[in-house]
């Protein structure tokens, strides 16, 4: 997989997942990317395009999808965001961002089941 392509998200963005793959030290040649067809709602558009995109990190068996848009170059940043994610949260989990949501939202959900008295 190559970062060279523009991908339609702001140029901030783009930046901040560069930085956290050359942060993270990931080899963006050994994720391996593959395209199908889609499945859900959507009809025609959906049966005729390979939208789908999936991403394989083979070091350490991380297999990501993404679908949610209908463009498949914003489908592969939001799959390589989440690769990026999936990756920290195994390679550095003490500066996953989203282990960090993760906690602060399972710490609020026992605060409430708390009080309720459940």
């Amino acid at each position: 997989m190559r970062l060279d392509e523009s991908f339609p998200v702001s140029l901030q963005k783009q930046q901040a997942l560069r930085d956290r793959i050359t942060r993270l030290g990931i080899n963006l040649s050994l994720v391996e990317e593959s395209f199908t067809r889609g499945g859900g709602k959507g009809g025609q558009k959906i049966n005729k395009t390979s939208s789908l995109v999936m991403l394989r990190y083979a070091p350490l068996d991380i297999v990501v999808k993404c679908q949610r848009e209908r463009q498949r170059s914003l489908n592969r940043f939001l799959a390589l965001r989440e690769l990026v994610d999936q990756i920290e949260m195994k390679v550095s989990p003490a500066t996953s961002e989203r282990l960090a949501d993760q906690g602060r939202v399972k710490r609020q959900k026992d605060r409430r089941r708390r009080r309720s008295g459940d």
